[in-house]
């Protein structure tokens, strides 16, 4: 009795706060001032059409440093925790009969694949021109992943090649930071580069290897995640 009325009391204070929350709501009408900085400046400092993604990895490029960094330790945790309990279980763990996909299935699966790979790279290509960036684009090639183990349980990633790839991806992404930092005006400096004819493929500066870093470690680490977590359920 005394746990549903304290289950009760909790969801009467979160609709309360809600409650106040939607009833004192008012729509800003104005940017910020720093709004008003960024859409005002961004796209002749900044060279990129895109100036959403574009603001998220230079303005704000050590958020981005930040949020990539919490990705690789999450993905360092996985490993590592799913590592001891393969270490743990030993040879107590027996292997479990999968039942393969059809052949219609695998079939279809090695022509989509090349095809999720190529919209994930096109998606951080262009980043700095439409919707999308590094991160976006590196899910979408994780999902190609997710895709290709759903429809050949067997296979298996080269752990060699994608940490090599993760880490080259990780430091030439710093590196660049460094490079806007000592050649420009501050970390992640996209002007470092020539800032190109506004709207093209080779515009913004460094915006584009930017993207290309982030894209490839966010794919690379997704993927040894699912990699991890394919391998522990297959022991």
């Amino acid at each position: 009795m005394i746990k549903r009325l304290f289950i009760f009391l909790v969801l009467f204070l979160f609709a309360a706060m809600f409650y106040d929350l939607a009833d004192n709501y008012q729509e800003s009408t104005e940017l910020s001032s720093l709004a008003t900085r960024y859409v005002d400046k961004g796209p002749d400092e900044l060279g990129a059409a895109n100036l959403v993604t574009s603001v998220v990895v230079t303005y704000r490029g050590l958020d981005t440093l930040g949020e990539v960094t919490v990705l690789f330790l999450s993905a360092a945790v996985v490993g590592l925790l799913l590592g001891l309990m393969e270490k743990q279980a030993g040879n107590q763990s027996q292997k479990q009969d999968k039942t393969e996909s059809s052949e219609l299935v695998q079939t279809t699966v090695q022509y989509l694949l090349p095809i999720i790979f190529l919209l994930g790279a096109y998606i951080f290509l262009n980043g700095h021109l439409t919707p999308g960036g590094g991160f976006q684009g590196g899910a979408v090639i994780a999902s190609g992943i997710v895709l290709l183990f759903l429809a050949l349980p067997y296979a298996r990633l080269r752990h060699a090649l994608l940490s090599v790839l993760e880490s080259l991806s990780g430091f030439a992404y710093v590196l660049v930071g460094i490079f806007g930092l000592v050649l420009a005006g501050g970390f992640l400096d996209n002007r470092f580069l020539p800032l190109g004819t506004y709207g093209e493929l080779l515009s913004a500066g460094a915006i584009p290897l930017i993207y290309i870093f982030i894209g490839l470690k966010v794919g690379t680490e997704l993927s040894v995640v699912l990699e991890h977590f394919k391998s522990d359920q297959q022991d």
